[in-house]
Order: structure tokens, then sequence, then C-alpha cells
């Protein structure tokens, strides 16, 4: 059944932060003020590569009305951060090594004279070679960005032998797939609000995906016990991965505890962009062989990484593209082999996708390409390549039981959309407008992966008011994470909204139940829950027993109270009777790992989301764009906990897509980013998306699964990229391999133009 409003029934509720969201009441962290605030402000280098020589900062620390002017010198602890690998400098001391690096910071006391000061501030560099060319990053010669080289990170795969299954390939089909640099476009920008208390300790009040990594990274720059920091960190005016890698922080931070001040720094939309993080730029070579009867034996992919000038999470996001790359397929002989190179480029980092949205666009349009060779429908050539139910995950390791390709699989080829293809329904009345179908299939892995720390957890506590407490350290940053979880204690334990309150992103507050990333945190809040509910229920009732004398057998948990056994309409006790009855807190805690496969390949990983993404298109031949007229989508991800939720996260993500198809990259030339605002990089709005959009949810799960609903945080953005492409080729028979779609690739002349050149 397609999921919608009306197939959601009583499911379809107002989210708890709804309201506010749509009336603008909803404070922000960044809205935050306080008294006494001064503004902050980082200066940032003009050059993408320079040797940094002196930094005169004498003029700015004279203004008046300016508290501190902050260097490299001025960093008490660890001079650099990073979640993975710590290389990126809070201040540059010798180099810089793109256009976003800080040099130094202002806090004044307005954000007009913070800028002033920066203005002031004198830096001596000496310009150097710019590595824009990641293809180059490697050559002889090329100047070193790190003591180690210019190489991030290289993995890779090997199975069989890929020669001699070429050898025996009837067709090959070669291809280069070159993926952009893709901005987060989040409606709020990095910021925050830096708050240094009398007591020592310091609150950070900041959007981030991991308040206790942030926390623990900025215990080492400030050289503070974690103790004495707190970070605040929801709401999110959205993320994507963006905000997952600290940004502002380590800055605002420095300055408040400078100026025993509270500090506000806030990047305008250029500071977000030349500072912030973008998806990987990637080249994908692939080399793919089948036999006469269109089964792969052979499969060779070769890709190159932009990481930018620093690592963030480039080599993770390296290891999973390497995974995604050989999909859900079977293959006689693989051969994979990854560079993730340093540039004086912008920073690329963690993106909703992580690496999979490159991987399938290549790996999807391999497909159709080969499909094509042999005049195969290129579902069904799919089909025949699909690795069943039970066999391994792309690096041959065990995977937690799963029929969802089969499932979605069959969902797509028995899509109305999908036999609009078979019809050939191109009947438009302008001979320069062809319409076309395409579909892609995904694959994508559920959490962080082997070898990577992977924490999950949290706690229900029946406070003293009565409210029942659900604490998790997830972020919602406007994905419905609040939603979700309300929906999930209503469901699973019979609350009433109204008997709970979501503690969520606090690091005083909340257990550290993991980073709101990899499509993981409806996953391990549903598995929280399923540890909690026995263990938590029980102590409710046992705390009932006491107090109404009745024995728990006859008792269980309803709204708004202890309700009688045998007629559940009865109400026998309040929560907040209970709470004043009970002596001691009511309080329950759960804290595991996200399950991961027993092998030692770091990344690779146990638990996958399947689903199948299929659109129609209309060209322009004249002009060269492409609209795209409806889309269809199923995702085998078990069972649905919040319909808008799923629903916002499948078009939220397909939206995104669509931009990247089509209209969005960050533009640089040597080292420079020649995209600067909104008004140059264009994402879809309203209208580029009002075509019909199903989202057909495949809720089964195979008998005795015990690991639940699987993330669809970042599936509904992987799979539209190659759909379109396919679709394209449908309409006008040209294959196009670099995003975003240039509209010159497509447009003809028109043959009534001809004719008049003929003529004369």
């Amino acid at each position: 059944m397609l999921l919608n409003r009306s197939s959601s029934g009583e499911r379809w509720r107002v989210r708890p932060d709804g309201p506010g969201k749509v009336t603008g009441k909803l404070s922000y962290l960044t809205d935050m003020t306080a008294a006494g605030m001064l503004f902050g402000s980082v200066l940032r280098s003009p050059h993408p590569h320079a040797r940094l020589l002196a930094i005169h900062t004498g003029n700015a620390k004279r203004l008046k009305g300016v508290h501190a002017v902050l260097t490299h010198e001025d960093v008490p602890g660890l001079n650099a951060f990073g979640i993975a690998i710590q290389d990126q400098p809070v201040f540059c001391t010798d180099r810089v090594r793109y256009v976003g690096d800080a040099v130094a910071a202002v806090a004044a006391e307005s954000a007009e004279l913070a800028e002033y000061a920066l203005s002031l501030i004198e830096v001596d560099y000496e310009v150097l070679p710019v590595i824009d060319d990641p293809a180059r990053a490697t050559d002889d010669g090329m100047p070193m960005l790190h003591p180690h080289g210019n190489v991030l990170h290289r993995t890779g795969y090997r199975d069989g032998d890929i020669e001699a299954g070429f050898s025996a390939s009837r067709h090959i089909v070669e291809e280069t797939y070159v993926l952009p640099r893709q901005m987060h476009t989040y409606m709020e920008t990095e910021g925050g609000l830096f708050v240094p208390g009398e007591d020592g300790r310091l609150t950070v009040y900041a959007p981030t995906q991991h308040g206790f990594l942030d926390r623990l990274q900025l215990s080492r720059i400030t050289a503070l016990p974690e103790s004495e920091i707190r970070v605040i960190s929801s709401p999110i005016g959205g993320s994507f991965g963006g905000k997952d890698e600290l940004n502002v922080q380590p800055y605002g931070a420095l300055l408040a505890l400078y100026t025993k001040l509270p500090v506000k720094i806030h990047n305008s939309r250029w500071e977000s962009m030349r500072s912030g993080l973008k998806r990987h730029p990637m080249t994908i070579r692939m080399k793919t062989g089948i036999d006469a009867e269109g089964r792969i034996l052979a499969h060779q992919v070769r890709i190159t990484a932009d990481t930018g000038p620093y690592a963030t999470l480039g080599a993770e996001v390296l290891n999973f593209a390497t995974e995604h790359v050989l999909g859900p397929y079977r293959y006689g002989n693989t051969d994979v082999s990854s560079i993730s190179v340093y540039t004086n480029n912008g920073m690329s980092g963690e993106f909703r996708g992580f690496g999979g949205n490159q991987a399938l666009f290549a790996l999807e349009g391999q497909m159709d390409r080969l499909a094509e060779t042999i005049g195969m429908d290129s579902w069904q050539f799919r089909r025949l390549n699909l690795k069943n139910s039970g066999e391994p995950g792309p690096f041959g390791q065990p995977i937690a039981r799963t029929d969802g390709a089969s499932q979605v699989w069959n969902a797509l080829a028995d899509a109305t959309i999908w036999k609009e293809k078979a019809k050939d329904s191109n009947c438009s009345r302008e001979p320069w407008i062809q319409t076309g179908v395409g579909a892609a299939f995904i694959m994508h892995g559920s959490g962080l992966g082997v070898g990577i720390p992977d924490p999950a957890g949290g706690r229900l506590t029946l406070a003293p008011d009565g409210k029942i407490e659900a604490a998790f350290s997830y972020e919602e940053f406007g994905q419905g994470l609040l939603a979700t979880l309300e929906l999930m204690l209503i469901e699973q334990f019979g609350f009433a909204a109204e008997d709970l309150r979501l503690v969520i992103g606090d690091t005083d507050a909340v257990p550290n139940s993991g980073s709101s990333t990899a499509s993981r945190a409806t996953s391990m809040m549903w598995k929280s829950l399923q540890n909690l509910r026995p263990i938590f229920t029980k102590r409710l009732l046992d705390c009932a027993e006491v107090m109404l004398g009745i024995p728990a057998s006859q008792l269980q948990v309803g709204p708004g109270g202890i309700r009688e056994g045998n007629n559940p309409t009865k109400l026998l006790a309040s929560y907040h009777q209970l709470a004043i009855a009970s002596d001691q807190p009511i309080t329950s805690e759960t804290e595991f790992h996200f399950p991961t496969s027993p092998v030692n390949r770091i990344g690779a990983h146990f638990i996958y989301t399947f689903a199948a993404a299929a659109v129609k298109v209309e060209v322009n031949t004249l002009t060269g764009r492409v609209r795209v007229l409806d889309q269809f989508h199923t995702v085998a991800a078990g069972p649905v906990m919040n319909p808008q939720g799923y629903l916002g996260q499948i078009e939220g993500g397909s939206s995104m897509a669509l931009g990247y198809t089509l209209t969005e990259e960050a533009l640089m030339a040597g080292g420079q980013y020649l995209t600067k605002n909104l008004d140059t990089y264009l994402i879809p709005t309203l209208s580029d998306v009002r075509g019909r959009l199903e989202v057909l949810p495949i809720e089964e799960l195979p008998e005795g699964d015990e690991y639940g609903p699987r993330g669809i945080g970042e599936i509904g953005s992987v799979g539209l990229a190659p759909a379109i492409i396919s679709a394209v080729h449908d309409a006008v028979g040209k294959w196009v391999c670099k995003l975003p779609i240039d509209p010159a690739e497509l447009q003809e002349r028109p043959s009534f133009a001809k004719k008049a050149v003929s003529g004369r």
C-alpha cells in the first residue's frame, strides 16, 4: 500500500516540534542571545595555498570594543580537530591549505566591529603552487600538503582473476563517471552561543550531530576536562552530515573562555560556503564484462575522491563508496581500487548517502549500459545478476538476512510508472519534447561498520512531576526524530503524548547514544525501547502494586497512568501520583553497540536497506533542460515507525538528489570558489518537485529478524540520479556520465532548422 495521509490513519499526527517550526516560534540555537554577549568572527585565508610568514594583530587589539584577538599562540590544548584524524588546525601556524583555513578570531561588542577588527589584522603570506586537480595530486613534483604526502587513504577489494574474467567476457562496457561537489544548503548556517560559567564550566549551544564527540574534541582544544564542558545541540536547522564535524565551535569556545563573556558566532552564507563541508567530488572509472547471456564475469572499478585540504571523514566515505560500487550484484571476478587525495580545493566530508550516491550513480549507470549492449530489459538484467537472500555482502561478509532486494525488485517491476516504459508513452505534441522512464536499484549500509565505535543506548525515567522522560543523545535536525520517538513510546508502551517529555541533545542530561548519522538513529531508538520496555514497565507496575495494593499482574501501563488489567478504561493512578508514591527514581537505561559483521574488514556493513526508484522525465531538446514528471520509490526497510517522517525522508532525499542531478555544483577554479551564494548555487524549489511522487514501503522483515526497522535517512537521496539518467537515455537515446547534467549535451538541432540551412 502506498504511504500517504489516508493510508496512515491515526498514525498521521502533529509532530511535537511542528507548531513551533511552522509558526516561527521555535528558537534555534543560533537564535539565542545572552546578556553582555560578544560577537565572534574568524579571519580566513584568501589563498588556497600559502606559507604563513607573520600575523600582526596589534591594530585589531587596540580597537575599542574588541575584547580578544586570538591566533594559534592562544590555543591552550591541541591546535587541531577532526573526528577520525585530527589534522585540521584550529588556527594555522605556518601554512594555509584552502580558502577557509582559519588564521585568527576576534570577539567584539558588535558583529560589525568584529568584522572591522578582522580587516585590521595584517597577515604576511607567501603564495604557494595550488593543487586543484585531484587526478594530479600524486604526480611527481607536486607540493606535499601534509608530511606523509597527498594521499589520505587507499583501499580496494579483489576477488578472483579479473583478467581471466575479461578474457571470458563476450561484451565489455567501459565508462567514466564524474560527480560534483554538492553543498548541504541547510537553512541554518553554522553558528552557536558559547557561555562561560562562574563555576568555570563552559556551555556550548551549537548544532551538531554528536554532542559527545564535540565535547571530546573541545576538551582537547581548550584543555578543559570533558566534565567541564556541556554541549547542547538541538534543535538544528538542517545538517545532512555537514555539521557532524566541528565548525565554529573551537573559535566560540576559545573566545568565550578568553574573555569570560558569552560569545556568539553565526556564519554568513558565504562564510559557510568557503569553510563548510561539501559532498566529495569523485571520478569513478568502471570496466565491466558479461557473457552472452548477460551474467557479469568481471567488474573493475577505479575511484578517485577529492577530500580537499584535511581528512575529515574522507577515508570513511571512500570505504563506503568502495563497498557500494559493488552493490547487490553477483560478479565472477572483481577488482576495486580507490584513493582519496588531499588538494587545495574546498573541504569535503560527510554528506547524506556517505559516498553511496557517487558509487550507485556509477554502478547503476553501468548496469543500464550493459543491458543495452545485449538488448536486454535493464530491470531483467539486474534480476539476472542480483544476489539472493542469504548470500554475503559486497565484501563477502556475513550480513543480516534480508529479502529486501527481491522485494523492491518485484515492487518496481509491478509499478505503474515502470509499465509505462513498455507502452512507449512519448506522445508529446511538441516534437522537441521527449519523455522517458528510467529506474535504479539501491543498496545502502546502515551504521558505521566494522571496526568503528558505534555506541547506542537510551534511558527512560519517571520524573518527579509525573512525566515519562525519554533521554537520548540523538539530534533533531528536521528529520522528525522527536515525532518518531513519541509515536514509538505511544505504540509500544501505551503512554499518551501528554505523559512524555523527550530529552535530547544535552550532554549533561542524556546518555551517549552515539551519533545521529549513518541512518542509525531510528533503528537504535527502536532497539533501545525494545530493551527498556520489559524492565521499565515492570518497575512502574511494581511501584503501583505497592501504592495500590493490587498485584502487578492485574495492572497495566496506559495513557495517563496505571490502569486496571481487565478494564483499561479505568485509571487507578496517574503517573504523577506514582512518582510521588515512589521513594526513589524509577529509571531504566540501556547501552549496546550497533550490530556489525563478524569480519576484520574496516567499514564493512552488516545491516542493509534496499530500495528502488523509477522516474518519468521530460527532455526539451531545444534547451536541453530535463524536468522530472513522476517518481516512484519503494523501500524495504521494515515497519514504518513514523509515516510522515518516512515520507519526509524519501521526498526530501529525492529532492536533494534532484538538485544533485540537474543543477547543484559548488564550482571551483584554482582553489577558489566561483559559487559564493544561493543566487548562483541553485537548489530545487517546490515548482521543480510538483509531479507525482509515490512511496511504497515494504514493511515485512524475515521471520525471526531481531534488528527491526532499518534506517531510511539517506537512501532516498541515492537512487534518483541514476534513475533520471536512465530516463533521459530512454527519452533521447543519449548517455550522460557527468553531473549535474549539462543541458548542452542534450540539445539537438531541430528538423526545421536543418531544412532552413540546407535550403540556402
